[in-house]
């Protein structure tokens, strides 16, 4: 059973700055699945007790943490305005990572690098569907601008659906010298434009390899599409002027496991 305080005890606290509200069932049981450092979990009282949300408190169990029943209003404020689906985790701030350790991780499972870098995606809502995919598609991982910030907010948590607890974000203060470095270590750089001559099915994607794709409303920075290896273009055949970045996200990367699986498929 979940437990309320006991008489007289204070109150559900507030997060610490250094933690980070994750709201939803899916992320968090994806965060406890995962290992993330979890210091409490809030269900709301009118909750049931079943499916994913028992799994949660199971979870919750096995590591020690905390389980606490609390008025729903709660996690209204702990998600502001999110749906919530009656549970809460405090989480520590997931820190940004450094280029390195994505490249890093793609030498220890024996692979080549299969990166997305991000030009400009400021929406925490695209740049969390964009990491839900790419954890999908088996990318290592994601690179974004660091400029000031220090970690995912839980936004862009919510937005990546547990997924920001299996892949990780690389910050760094240069676009344009993550490229150069990219490249240095032998990784093709692809930049995503409209404008751009070449259809993204003609060009064969495939690791090592890194997405780089930009804003909506503003595409690419000039300096990192002159520094990409090749553009590409995904053709449009309605009225609209673009696709939204984390569809576009999802054609490339799915372009790039295609190539990847049949190029160690077996013969016949």
């Amino acid at each position: 059973m979940i437990g309320a305080p006991p008489p007289g005890a204070a109150g559900p606290r507030a997060a610490d700055p250094e933690e980070r509200a994750v709201v939803g069932r899916r992320a968090v049981l994806e965060a406890l699945r995962a290992g993330q450092p979890v210091s409490r979990i809030f269900v709301s009282r009118a909750a049931h007790g079943r499916g994913a949300l028992r799994e949660i408190v199971a979870e919750a169990r096995a590591r020690r943490i905390p389980v606490q029943a609390v008025d729903p209003r709660r996690l209204d404020a702990l998600g502001r305005g999110a749906p919530h689906q009656g549970v809460a985790a405090l989480a520590a701030v997931q820190p940004l990572v450094a280029l390195d350790d994505l490249l890093r991780r793609a030498r220890e499972r024996g692979e080549v690098p299969f990166l997305v870098l991000l030009d400009g995606v400021e929406d925490p809502r695209n740049l969390g569907a964009v990491i839900r995919t790419a954890e999908a598609a088996g990318a290592h991982g994601v690179v974004v601008p660091r400029r000031r910030a220090a970690g995912l907010s839980p936004a862009v948590a919510r937005a990546a659906a547990g997924a920001t607890a299996h892949l990780p974000v690389a910050g760094v203060s240069n676009l344009v010298g993550a490229i150069e470095r990219l490249k240095a270590e032998g990784v093709w750089v692809i930049g995503a434009d409209p404008a751009a001559s070449e259809r993204y099915d003609e060009v064969p994607l495939a690791p090592p390899i890194a997405l780089v794709l930009g804003s909506e409303g503003r595409g690419l920075h000039r300096l990192v599409r002159e520094r990409c290896d090749r553009v590409v273009r995904i053709p449009l055949h309605g009225s609209v002027a673009s696709l939204n970045v984390s569809v576009a996200a999802a054609l490339l990367l799915y372009e790039v496991v295609r190539h990847r699986n049949h190029r160690v498929a077996p013969a016949g």
